[in-house]
């Protein structure tokens, strides 16, 4: 709550500065100037007079038109009946997004019509990744991507590399999460773990296994079977 109220106050005080009509590209410029070394990815208007949302190296931040200050923190919109947090539901906007354009990146794995989607991070060599791996065959009508993810040990990495270089990925995954088998090959072709590692900070995902739903939303790590079918039939909040 300290933060929230924070970053209202600072809201304010940005609100206080900002005299000037900025344009998006001038802001955009602006930004840019002040912070070299992240992309500036996006710009939008918010929905209160003189704030603007700036997508930054992949996190959300705010400034005035005259880009006098940069803060970070939960919007919140309290002007209808309950507080919305716009901060959270335009992260995972730009989360969903993301996901669905990497996921070529993922061992793809299809249980019944595949109608419902799920995207997980993990390491071969994690232990609640492996139950996670129980409780998922106990879902039906979904498609999971798995990035792979392996952050434990360098044994992590080798066994990773076998798993995305094997005939049948989703297999060799089941193999090893599943059946406990140990996987005979080589990794010989190009493995995408350095773009999964990236793509892992830029959600801030420092262990595994970590959950998103198709809309974004993360649940966190380990998350039992009639917990994932709820949060899945519950819809965006």
């Amino acid at each position: 709550m300290l933060r929230k109220l924070a970053a209202v106050l600072l809201v304010t005080t940005g609100l206080a500065a900002g005299a000037a009509h900025g344009s998006e590209a001038v802001i955009r410029k602006a930004v840019q100037a002040r912070f070299p070394d992240l992309p500036v990815e996006s710009i939008a208007k918010t929905p209160f007079n003189g704030i603007y949302e700036v997508v930054l190296g992949g996190r959300i931040v705010y400034t005035d038109e005259k880009v006098s200050y940069v803060f970070i923190g939960n919007l919140l919109d309290t002007r209808g009946a309950g507080e919305r947090d716009l901060t959270r539901e335009r992260g995972a906007q730009l989360a969903a997004q993301t996901l669905r354009k990497a996921t070529d990146q993922a061992i793809k794995r299809v249980r019944g019509t595949g109608k419902r989607v799920i995207y997980t991070f993990e390491d071969p060599n994690c232990g609640y990744c492996k139950q996670l791996q129980k409780e998922l065959t106990k879902v039906n009508d979904v498609t999971i991507y798995t990035f792979l993810m392996p952050i434990l040990s360098q044994d992590s990495v080798e066994k990773s590399r076998v798993i995305w270089c094997a005939k049948d990925r989703g297999k060799a995954w089941d193999d090893v999460m599943l059946r406990g088998v140990a996987l005979q090959g080589e990794a010989k072709c190009d493995t995408p773990l350095e773009k999964n590692m990236e793509l892992a900070q830029r959600f801030r995902i420092n262990g595994t296994p970590a959950i998103f739903l198709a809309d974004g939303r993360m649940l966190g790590g380990y998350v039992p079977a009639d917990q994932l079918e709820q949060a899945m039939n519950s819809g965006s909040k």
